[in-house]
């Protein structure tokens, strides 16, 4: 029997896998001289795949396909679309920083672009197999693209590292579906989740259960999964460095939600406790780690990890009450999208103040604002951002995180709130400490010449930071896109 084909809901899809093959045609064909085209090919690729996701999003309406599961609905459009403007942003600052170094520059779009695309993927994915070759499509090219700096040893190490581990986590995770299909009868989410409606489970598949969440753990760098992270994010090119902290961080969400929303809601002992101890670990230990960084690549790394954790809490407090579930979903979509913004436009200031001071050590920040002003203020932007100060951005993502913590209500729930809180002080302690380098200490160097930005570079930091802003001061904007995206699913 032929499988049904919607090829206007698989048209994102489509159309990005076309960009990587003309990334790789026109990789062969052009001239050293004239290989900056393919970075140009791959953005208007990411920006042509944007235009079917708003002609699906025009149409309405859930389009399902290989019996129900491969699903295109609000949800999927939404994340679909962060994806793609991520990967949009991560070309734009890839642009000048490849082209400078000794880079196999077709190679490295091909990789970005095969990640998105197995990100796309993953936001329609309504079974464990699917879900499974979606995240093996996102993470291998990830595993490649940091260790791009192939006559670097840190390069080679992050790379390594990263691999090893996510071979090993990926193995655990595909052990666990394969006992969660054992006992259900199922692969389809839907169908798993008729059968925890139905049955009690049994303690071996709250084992698989477990198994299955510690994959996605690594994804998301939750500790103590978290090891790989701080030395990949340093070794790793820094557009590399950002496109894992963002994109593979979200990519790794999107599966968690998949599992817990559609699959695994109707058993919360089976993954609440876990995901509880996973966001309060995650919360802490990054930002206490993240206090004692000398060097700004590292700091947001462990930044990362504790940002990873705050998005773990609405899902420990899904289940605590009956419309605690759609909070959550509401919550997690809003912070990604916000966090995005935040953390991309920090690795992009980050890059060009490096291409000046050679170094990411935070002391060369010192005296920043007497010869970069407006990267000075936008490095001030980006984490009071991150650490929730009104009224840029990160206040609303914050807002929506311990909204769904009062709605569930739970002694549980507010404990785990307690706790976000504190470590919501804890973070802007160190946000703060680099301001106050920029702002009151003396440059290193005598050298004040203003900083030169590559114009990619520069559109990707504007673009970034007009959303921190526009997002703080009219966060209707992106609540309208939670709303949505909820309602869907």
């Amino acid at each position: 029997m032929t499988p049904y084909l919607d090829y206007h809901a698989l048209a994102p899809e489509l159309v990005l896998t076309g960009a990587i093959v003309v990334v790789i045609v026109a990789d062969l064909i052009f001239q050293e001289r004239l290989s900056w085209r393919t970075s140009n090919i791959a953005g208007v690729g990411v920006l042509a795949a944007l235009i079917p996701v708003l002609t699906l999003a025009a149409d309405g309406g859930n389009r399902e396909m290989f019996g129900g599961t491969y699903v295109v609905d609000n949800y999927a459009l939404v994340l679909k679309a962060l994806f793609l403007v991520v990967g949009y942003v991560t070309i734009l600052m890839s642009s000048d920083y490849i082209d400078r170094g000794d880079y196999y520059r077709g190679e490295y779009y091909f990789l970005i672009l095969s990640a998105l695309l197995g990100m796309l993927v993953m936001t329609s994915a309504r079974d464990l197999l699917t879900i499974f070759v979606a995240l093996e499509a996102l993470s291998i090219p990830t595993y490649m693209l940091a260790g791009w700096r192939k006559h670097d040893v840190r390069s080679n190490e992050a790379s390594l590292k990263y691999y090893l581990i996510g071979v090993l986590s990926t193995a655990v995770m595909l052990y666990g579906m394969s006992i969660v299909f054992g006992v259900t009868g199922s692969i389809r989410i839907e169908g798993i989740q008729e059968y925890l409606a139905t049955n009690t489970a049994p303690l071996l598949l709250l084992v698989a259960i477990f198994f299955t969440l510690v994959g996605f753990a690594f994804k998301v760098s939750a500790v103590p999964f978290h090891f790989w992270a701080p030395d990949t994010y340093e070794g790793a090119p820094t557009p590399v460095t950002a496109f894992l902290s963002v994109a593979s961080k979200a990519g790794g969400f999107v599966g968690l939600m998949n599992l817990i929303f559609f699959g695994f809601l109707g058993q919360p002992d089976a993954w609440q406790p876990v995901i509880w101890s996973l966001a309060a670990a995650s919360m802490t230990v990054g930002n206490l780690i993240a206090l004692r960084q000398t060097n700004i690549v590292r700091m947001l790394a462990y930044s990362s990890i504790a940002q990873g954790g705050f998005m773990l809490v609405p899902f420990a407090v899904a289940g605590d009450a009956p419309h605690a579930a759609s909070n959550s979903l509401e919550a997690i979509i809003i912070y990604l999208v916000i966090y995005a913004a935040m953390n991309l436009g920090a690795f992009a200031v980050v890059m060009a103040v490096a291409q000046r001071t050679r170094s990411a050590e935070i002391e060369s920040y010192s005296g920043l604002f007497q010869y970069a002003p407006g990267l000075t203020l936008l490095m001030t932007i980006f984490p009071f951002s991150l650490a929730g100060i009104p009224p840029l951005g990160g206040w609303f993502a914050k807002f929506v995180i311990f909204r769904s913590v009062l709605d569930a209500g739970t002694p549980v729930a507010v404990t785990l709130g307690v706790v976000a809180a504190v470590n919501s002080v804890i973070a802007l302690y160190y946000y703060a400490g680099i301001a106050q380098l920029m702002w009151f200490r003396k440059p290193l160097s005598d050298d004040v010449t203003p900083v030169r930005i590559p114009a990619p570079l520069g559109i990707s930091i504007g673009l970034t930071g007009l959303a921190v802003v526009v997002i703080g001061v009219y966060p209707q904007l992106v609540a309208r896109l939670g709303e949505l995206a909820t309602f869907a699913s």
